[in-house]
C-alpha cells in the first residue's frame, strides 16, 4: 500500500486497489450506524484552546515566510507536505503548511486567508465537515486542504453542486495552485472522454457531484468482468474507441455544500442506462395516460406522500371494463396496474414548470435542489415516457440500467472524505451514521448583523403573491436590493408577471435562464434591484450589495414558500448580511402552499377554520405549522434515504453471493 493510502486510511484491510485505490466496501451492522448517530448527539468538548494554539503557530510563521523567495517558499511547503505522508496531518505540520499557502495566496490572489478559514481547512483534513457560515469564503478555505493533500501525493477531488461552480472555482484558484507547483483540472458536462482523462490526471480536480459519480460508474463498467458492459461503455464514448479509466482513484474528496450533496441528493441512486432493446410501443403510453385521465381522485385512486399512487378496489373493476376490447399489455391485469399507476403518477405528482420544463419539444427534468434543468437526465421504469405522453411531446426510448450506485456508497469509498457547508448541524446525526463524519462549527469572521423581520402567512396564494409584489415594489422605491426566493419555475414567473403589471423593473432567474445565472445573481446587490429566483440563487455566486444599498439596510431576502428542510431556508437567508454587513430576511407564505397540503393537511385545515375571515395567520400559529411540516418532511426524506441505502446493500450482497459484485 502506498504512503498516501497509509496517511489517509491507516489500515491495510480497508484499501482496495483492484482498479485503482479506494476504500473497500465492508459489511456493516445497523447497530454500528445507530451507535454513531447517538454519539453525534452528545455534546462536543470545547477545543478553543487547541484551535488558538494552532492559529498562533500559523501566525507566528508569517514574518519568516514573507521573507522567502518563490523557490524557497515552494521548497518549504513541499518538504512539510512530504513529512505528512509519514507523520500524518499533525497540528504542527498543518500550521506551517497552511501558513505557506496563505502567503502564496497573498502573492498570487491578493487574498489572505482569515483565521477562521484556517480552522475550516484544519477541520477538513481531520476528516470532518466544517459548518462555515454562508459568505465566509468556503472557496478559499478549500484551497488550504486541497493544496496540502495534493502536495502530499493524493488525488484531490473538490466536489461542487454544479459545473459552473467547478469551473469558476478552478479558474479563480489556478494561480495559487500553479504557484505551489500543483496542476488544476475542472470537469464539464460536455467534455469528451480524452479531455476528462487529462483533467482527472491533474493534482486538484474541481467537479460536480453528478459528473464525478457517473465517471466513476463508467470506470466500473470499463473494468468489470462483463464484456457486454465494456462494449456498451465504448458506445457511450465513441464507436470503435477503446475505453480507458477516467479517474486516478478515490483518495480525497472535499465536498462543498456537503449537506446538499451527501444528504439532500442521496434519496435517489445514480444510474447509467442505455435504450432497452425491448422498448414498448409509444401507443402503450398514450393509452395508459388516456385511461388515467378518466380516473376520479378519491374514488379510483389515492395520492399519498406526494408521489405514491394507491388504486382502490373500484379502480380494478372499472379498468377491466375499459380495457375489455384492448390487446397487448393493457389486457393483462398485472401490467395494466403497473402502467396505469405510472400514468397517474405522471399526471398528478409531476407538474410542468415545477418538476420539469419543455424546451424545443423535449422534456427536461428540473433539479429540485438547485432549480436547474438537466437535459441529459431521465426518470426510469417508464415514468419519463408517461410524462412525455402527458405533455404530447415525442416519446423517447425507455432505458435499462447498466450500472448504479448511491451517493452513500460512493462517497464512503474515498480514503478521506470531508466537506464544508453553511448548514450541517441539523443533519449531524445522519452524517455520522452514514458517512462516519463529525461536524465542527467554525465561528464567523465578523459578528452577524442580519435582521429577522416577522414572518407572515396568508390564507390564499393570491393574497400572498399580491403582498410580496407590493413589498418588493416598496423596497425598490427605497433603493433597497431585493432577492425573492421561490420553489418552482411556475411561481417565479407568476410573481414576475405581477411585478410587470405594476410597472416594476425586475429580473427572473429560473431553469429557463440558468445560462446567465452568475451575472444575474452578481447584479442582485444594486440599488432598487429586484431579483426573483428559484432555489439555484441560494448557493454559488456572491451577492455584493453596493455602499448605497448597505446604507439603506443591505440586501433584503424574501422567502415565499418554506422548504422541506429548515437548512434550505437558512441557505436562502444566508445570502443576506454576509461578512458583518447589514441585511434583513423575511418569510411571506400561504396556507395553500404545496408542502402544507402534503405533510400537515389536518393541522392546516384546523388553522384555516381558526383564522376564519381574517387574512393573516398569527405568527405563533405559523411557527407551529412550519415546525410540524418540516419535522414530518425531514423524517420521510430520511426514511427514503435509509431505504435506498439498505436496498443497495441487499442488492450488493446478492450479487456478491452470485460472484458478480
Amino acid at each position: 500500500m502506498s504512503n498516501v493510502s497509509a496517511l489517509l486510511v491507516g489500515r491495510d484491510e480497508q484499501v482496495s486497489d483492484k482498479v485503482y485505490i479506494e476504500r473497500s466496501t465492508r459489511p456493516e451492522l445497523q447497530f454500528e450506524e445507530h451507535l454513531r448517530a447517538a454519539l453525534a448527539r452528545l455534546p462536543k468538548l470545547s477545543s478553543k484552546r487547541k484551535q488558538r494554539r494552532f492559529l498562533d503557530k500559523a501566525t507566528a510563521l508569517e514574518p519568516e515566510l514573507q521573507k522567502l523567495g518563490k523557490a524557497a517558499l515552494i521548497e518549504r511547503f513541499r518538504s512539510i507536505c512530504f513529512l505528512t505522508r509519514s507523520q500524518g496531518f499533525t497540528e504542527t505540520l498543518l500550521a506551517e503548511a497552511f501558513a505557506a499557502v496563505r502567503e502564496a495566496s497573498m502573492r498570487t490572489l491578493g487574498m489572505r486567508h482569515f483565521d477562521v478559514q484556517l480552522l475550516g481547512g484544519w477541520a477538513m483534513l481531520q476528516g470532518k465537515v466544517a459548518e462555515i457560515a454562508t459568505g465566509e469564503g468556503k472557496t478559499l478555505t478549500a484551497s488550504l486542504s486541497a493544496a496540502v493533500a495534493a502536495a502530499a501525493g493524493a488525488s484531490v477531488h473538490v466536489v461542487t453542486v454544479n459545473d459552473y461552480l467547478a469551473g469558476r472555482d478552478a479558474e479563480l484558484l489556478t494561480p495559487l495552485y500553479q504557484y505551489l507547483g500543483l496542476s488544476v483540472g475542472a470537469i464539464g458536462q460536455d467534455m469528451e472522454p480524452a479531455q476528462r482523462c487529462e483533467q482527472y490526471a491533474r493534482d486538484v480536480v474541481y467537479v460536480s457531484n453528478k459528473e464525478l459519480v457517473f465517471d466513476y460508474l463508467k470506470d466500473r463498467l470499463a473494468a468489470g468482468p462483463m464484456m457486454a458492459s465494456r462494449a456498451k461503455l465504448r458506445q457511450l464514448y465513441q464507436p470503435g474507441r477503446q475505453a480507458s479509466l477516467l479517474l486516478r482513484g478515490l483518495h480525497v474528496a472535499i465536498v462543498d455544500e456537503a449537506d446538499s450533496v451527501l444528504i439532500d441528493e442521496a434519496k435517489t441512486p445514480l444510474i447509467i442506462s442505455d435504450v432497452a432493446a425491448e422498448d414498448q410501443d409509444a401507443a402503450i403510453y398514450h393509452s395508459a395516460v388516456e385511461l388515467a385521465r378518466r380516473m376520479i381522485p378519491g374514488e379510483y385512486f389515492e395520492l399519498r406522500n406526494g408521489t405514491e399512487v394507491w388504486l382502490t378496489p373500484a379502480a380494478e373493476s372499472v379498468l377491466q371494463q375499459w380495457t375489455n376490447n384492448l390487446s397487448g399489455l393493457l389486457s393483462a391485469a398485472v401490467w395494466r396496474r403497473e402502467l396505469i399507476t405510472k400514468a397517474l403518477v405522471a399526471l398528478h405528482a409531476f407538474h410542468r414548470d415545477r418538476h420539469y420544463i419543455v424546451v424545443d419539444g423535449k422534456l427536461q427534468i428540473v433539479d429540485e435542489f438547485t432549480g436547474r434543468a438537466m437535459p441529459d437526465r431521465t426518470w426510469e421504469q417508464g415514468l419519463h415516457q408517461m410524462v412525455e405522453s402527458k405533455e404530447g411531446v415525442e416519446i423517447t426510448g425507455e432505458r435499462k440500467t447498466l450500472a448504479r450506485i448511491t451517493y452513500q456508497t460512493f462517497f464512503r469509498r474515498y480514503l478521506m472524505l470531508c466537506g464544508m457547508t453553511g448548514t450541517a448541524l441539523e443533519v449531524a446525526g445522519e452524517l455520522r451514521r452514514v458517512y462516519d463524519l463529525d461536524v465542527i462549527r467554525i465561528p464567523p469572521n465578523k459578528p452577524c448583523r442580519r435582521s429577522y423581520l416577522p414572518d407572515t402567512c396568508w390564507l390564499t396564494q393570491e393574497q400572498r403573491w399580491e403582498a410580496v409584489a407590493d413589498r418588493a415594489a416598496h423596497l425598490s422605491r427605497e433603493r433597497r436590493a431585493v432577492l425573492i426566493g421561490t420553489r418552482s419555475v411556475e411561481a417565479s414567473e407568476r410573481l414576475g408577471a405581477l411585478l410587470a403589471a405594476r410597472g416594476v423593473e425586475h429580473t427572473v432567474l429560473n431553469a429557463r435562464q440558468d445560462q446567465r445565472e452568475a451575472d444575474t445573481v452578481a447584479m442582485a446587490g444594486q440599488p432598487g434591484r429586484i431579483t426573483v429566483a428559484t432555489n439555484m440563487a441560494g448557493r454559488g455566486t456572491d451577492i455584493r450589495p453596493l455602499p448605497e444599498v448597505l446604507g439603506t439596510g443591505g440586501l433584503q431576502v424574501i422567502l415565499t414558500e418554506f422548504h422541506e428542510s429548515r437548512r434550505i431556508d437558512r441557505q436562502l437567508f444566508g445570502r443576506s448580511a454576509r461578512q458583518g454587513e447589514p441585511g434583513a430576511v423575511q418569510s411571506m407564505v400561504s396556507l395553500e402552499d404545496e408542502l402544507f397540503l402534503r405533510y400537515v393537511p389536518r393541522l392546516r385545515n384546523f388553522i384555516v377554520r381558526f383564522v376564519g375571515s381574517r387574512k393573516v395567520v398569527p405568527g405563533w400559529l405559523l411557527d407551529v405549522l412550519v415546525r410540524q411540516m418540516q419535522f414530518f418532511a425531514e423524517r420521510q426524506n430520511r426514511t427514503v434515504r435509509m431505504l435506498t441505502l439498505r436496498q443497495e446493500r441487499k442488492q450488493r450482497e446478492m450479487l456478491g453471493f452470485a460472484g458478480r459484485d
